[in-house]
């Protein structure tokens, strides 16, 4: 069956939107390596996360923050 497009045509049926959910690490400031992994919607929430969690390496909760996944 030939196809309906002419060949200087674009086919747009492999375009797929960036996804709204992306991980993220969030990193203990003890300098003890310790992270947690975690998602968030990077359309709503334009800026950096941090939350106060429990670091089991220093023994005390701690300001974790946002960081890359390498």
């Amino acid at each position: 069956m030939p196809s309906c497009r002419g060949s200087n045509s674009k086919s747009t049926d492999n375009i797929m939107a960036k996804a709204a959910n992306i991980k993220i690490k969030l990193l203990s400031p003890a300098d003890t390596g310790y992270f947690y992994v975690t998602s968030k919607n990077s359309r709503t929430k334009t800026d950096k996360l941090s939350f106060r969690k429990y670091d089991p390496i220093a023994k005390k909760h701690v300001e974790f923050k946002e960081t890359k996944i390498k």
